[in-house]
């Protein structure tokens, strides 16, 4: 066998390795994901019928959504740090049972203290998940392969609104008055058991590392701890001290709080936005809404795989913040209007969420070990400060005259200012490597 030869079949059995991991892995995470952004936002549905039986004005509501993450920062670092100790399949089970548990309670809600008590909580347990689950990738893919597999990964958002959107909206239809629930009811139920479910298959399923996964051979084991061991380190931190004293670490803390302010502005408020230009019926509201997901879905995963082809990170993260922007501006100028609306929030929506999974592979170019499990959960809880000050804000905005399209700039020039920061404050050498 000649030297071609040889490093061809190397070429082929290391394909063979990374699909097989990613067969494994991915559709897993990926159903947690989908629950998980299904959880937290579901609340956005629920509030078409809500409000109204409750007596909750837009206020109420943009509090009530945004509480959640108060929980998630608080508990965010200490959450991951735990993880990183007694290792993923526990930590992610737990999670994600005690936030299905949550989720499903909410239906008992009756005033808004107990709206801002049960969101409060669901954030609580959810905290860890995403950053924890980001960190989890690094244990399997190099940084040459972490820009795809992201995309794959945080292509359950957009999944995530694509199925849920109608499924909320037939739920709020058919099943309002049922055996006594309101509709909005049904939906917290309905949508939290299958969480509690997953994390049970959690349990059975995940393996914390390599190195336990029964499932591979030895010498794919070898193959893929030696291309782990082959990522360079330049100046990697280790340790959570190293990461909180890095300028750069709270610099990326702001440009995500800048792309979480743009896609929980959407997130929280597109069925409302929706209903705004005239459309009644909360399944065609559902239908509508999932519309820029599904755009978002593919968006995703052409700009990830362009990203990981040229070797480039900071300007497919840049052009989308832009792109995001301008959606953004767009969908005030023609709010009254459903199709132009609908169009400009569809470029929004992919704009935002195809920045996303780009974002997560900085911090783990030179973030390692306990760095990298704490320093991820640091910039996700700071930056997820947003998922508090987006829809608060835009609550309160939509109370006062001419305020909705003035919260609509604001999450514009949140998304331009993060687009900006990548450019202006992340080295090539890092974002490329």
């Amino acid at each position: 066998m000649n030297v071609t030869t040889a490093i061809r079949s190397e070429d082929a059995d290391e394909a063979r390795a990374y699909a097989k991991v990613t067969r494994r892995v991915l559709p897993l995470l990926f159903l947690c994901y989908v629950l998980a952004y299904l959880d937290r936002v579901n609340v956005s549905f629920a509030k078409l019928q809500m409000l109204g039986d409750l007596q909750f004005g837009d206020a109420v509501y943009g509090l009530g959504a945004g509480v959640f993450f108060l929980g998630y920062f608080l508990l965010e670092v200490p959450s991951n740090l735990i993880l990183h100790r007694v290792g993923a399949r526990l930590w992610i089970a737990r999670i994600m049972i005690s936030w299905g548990l949550v989720s499903a309670a909410t239906l008992f809600v009756t005033t808004p203290t107990m709206f801002y008590v049960m969101r409060f909580l669901l954030g609580a347990a959810e905290a860890g998940f995403f950053p924890g689950v980001i960190y989890y990738l690094t244990r399997w893919y190099p940084a040459a392969r972490r820009g795809r597999i992201t995309a794959l990964f945080m292509t359950a958002v957009p999944i995530a609104g694509v199925v849920g959107s109608p499924v909320s909206g037939w739920v709020l239809e058919r099943f309002a008055g049922v055996h006594g629930l309101a509709g909005w009811q049904w939906l917290f139920l309905l949508e939290g058991l299958p969480s509690i479910l997953a994390g049970v298959l959690v349990l059975l399923a995940l393996d914390d590392s390599i190195a336990k996964a029964s499932w591979l051979t030895q010498s794919e084991k070898a193959l893929l701890s030696a291309r782990l061991a082959a990522d360079p380190e330049p100046a990697a931190s280790h340790s959570l001290r190293d990461a909180v004293g890095r300028p750069l670490v709270w610099i990326l803390s702001l440009v995500y709080f800048g792309l979480a302010m743009g896609l929980y502005g959407v997130g929280f408020w597109l069925p409302t936005l929706v209903a705004a230009t005239g459309v009644k019926s909360p399944l065609h509201i559902g239908v509508l809404s999932a519309a820029p997901y599904a755009a978002a879905s593919v968006a995703m995963v052409l700009v990830g795989f362009s990203a990981d082809r040229w070797g480039e990170r900071r300007w497919h993260i840049t052009l989308p913040c832009a792109f995001g922007a301008v959606g953004l501006v767009l969908s005030a100028v023609y709010a009254a209007q459903t199709i132009p609306a609908l169009l400009a929030l569809t470029v929004a929506s992919a704009g935002i969420l195809s920045a996303l999974p780009l974002f997560w592979s900085l911090p783990t170019a030179f973030l390692r070990g306990a760095a990298a499990a704490g320093g991820i959960a640091l910039i996700n809880s700071l930056g997820n400060l947003a998922g508090f000050a987006s829809p608060y804000m835009v609550g309160y905005l939509k109370e006062l005259p001419h305020g909705a399209d003035v919260a609509t700039y604001a999450l514009a020039a949140f998304l331009a200012l993060s687009g900006v920061l990548v450019i202006a404050c992340v080295p090539r050498r890092l974002a490329d490597r």
